[in-house]
């Protein structure tokens, strides 16, 4: 398993790098966001890399950061979302930006990506709702997901809290949604803006 590549990037072309690691050229599959930024770097760079071994091929992809790699990883759990599919959608939404849109049951910012449709985009959001906030390198805390702690961040700021966890949303996102981004760890008057619907079917909002 190749898990890290650094060397010289020979050329960058169609979403694919060839990278020189000691005189052997490896051929790295990368997003449309990861190409913008080699583009901008010069000497030797450093990709992590997952590696996909099929029966007539062995096929490597590569990532900047962690974030974008962990993305990639959740995005191929999902039912009908394979690696050229998570790299579509890595290639016009950030690791962050992902993250915010699973949170907000955004299923039109997933559909932006070349080749996803509607269907599988309600599917990512649907399956990966739970799990993202769970992720330290996109913006979750270990043993934890996000809806918990916008929970916690709510009743840490002193607001009421239902006993099924329902907090009053006209009462939070008011004055203090700053505070509360801070104490969660993202952008929740963003999440809010978007869509308010999968929050609530957690029932952290009501």
């Amino acid at each position: 398993m190749i898990a890290q590549l650094r060397g010289n990037i020979l050329r960058t072309d169609d979403q694919q790098s060839i990278l020189d690691v000691h005189g052997v050229g490896y051929a790295v599959n990368i997003s449309g966001r990861t190409q913008g930024q080699l583009g901008a770097m010069a000497g030797e760079v450093t990709l992590l890399t997952e590696m996909q071994v099929r029966e007539d091929s062995m096929t490597l992809f590569g990532f900047l950061d962690l974030g974008e790699r962990d993305a990639f990883r959740l995005l191929i759990t999902v039912q009908g979302v394979g690696a050229k599919a998570a790299m579509a959608i890595l290639s016009v939404l950030s690791p962050s930006d992902l993250t915010n849109a699973i949170i907000a049951g955004d299923k039109a910012m997933v559909a932006r990506a070349d080749g996803v449709g509607p269907k599988i985009a309600q599917r990512a959001v649907n399956e990966l709702g739970e799990k993202i906030g769970k992720i330290t390198s996109l913006g979750g805390r270990e043993g934890e997901d996000v809806f918990a702690r916008m929970g916690d961040a709510v009743k840490a700021r002193g607001f009421s809290v239902g006993d099924g966890g329902e907090v009053d949303v006209e009462e939070v996102f008011g004055e203090t949604s700053d505070e509360l981004d801070e104490l969660v760890g993202v952008d929740l008057a963003g999440v809010v803006a978007d869509d308010l619907q999968l929050a609530e079917r957690e029932g952290v909002l009501h």
